[in-house]
């Protein structure tokens, strides 16, 4: 893991890359410009039997998971949950499924997330549904504990419940991201933790209503996306 001190001047010096970031593609997946250029320690990098990999699509929940799988690894000790921010306790490694949408950075959500429940035989692998987080959190967190082989009393279980609530999490400043320059993250123009809910999709930017026309294309492209995306998960 990279000093918090060489990450922040990494940070600096590239804030004026990122403030217009360029795609740029790597195994046809387009990623940032200043990522791509620094893929050779990813593409090299070998992990430990014991190594655990937290893979989402972006604004699924990551924070949130990250944040939930330290605190279990911590006993809900949320000082030192908060010995760092997110991005600094939890590395973050770009990693891409092939066949990505054309000039969508990340690639598409339906590969990334059939790629990973085509491994689900070979690999031991925990699939989490932000919908199921949001409709019972203590449930899911007892089976990211379980997957970790974590055993916690319940007092703690309902401390990372709460501790991992939207409402705390906003206001934390070791998982909401506001230790980032406003070059590189401008949150006056968008929150990083916005509401906290799913379905933010279906709104324009800066949560204006889309236009009628919009919404039929967006109907249309969704059912197929959606039946293709059902085709693969079936198999």
């Amino acid at each position: 893991m990279a000093a918090p001190g060489t990450y922040t001047k990494a940070l600096q010096e590239s804030q004026d890359i990122f403030h217009r970031f360029p795609l740029q593609l790597v195994h046809g997946i387009p990623l940032m410009e200043p990522i791509a250029q620094q893929w050779g320690p990813i593409e090299n990098f070998q992990a430990r039997p014991d190594d655990l990999l937290i893979s989402t699509y972006p604004k699924a929940g990551t924070t949130w998971m990250q944040e939930i799988v330290d605190l279990i690894l911590v006993r809900g000790d949320v000082e030192k949950a908060c010995r760092a921010p997110t991005y600094i306790r939890i590395p973050f490694l770009e990693i891409c499924s092939p066949a990505p949408v054309p000039s969508v950075a990340w690639g598409s959500w339906y590969d990334h997330v059939c790629r990973y429940w085509a491994e689900r035989a070979s690999h031991c692998i925990l699939y989490v549904f932000y919908e199921d987080m949001k409709e019972d959190p203590a449930r899911e967190i007892r089976r990211v504990m379980d997957f970790l082989e974590v055993e916690l009393p319940p007092q703690v279980l309902e401390k990372i419940v709460r501790q991992t609530s939207f409402q705390i999490m906003k206001e934390n400043p070791m998982a909401n991201y506001s230790s980032l320059p406003s070059a590189l993250f401008d949150q006056t123009v968008s929150p990083f933790m916005r509401k906290g809910e799913r379905g933010e999709g279906h709104l324009g930017i800066v949560g204006n209503p889309p236009p009628p026309h919009w919404l039929c294309l967006e109907s249309s492209l969704y059912t197929r996306s959606v039946a293709r995306w059902y085709r693969a998960w079936a198999t």
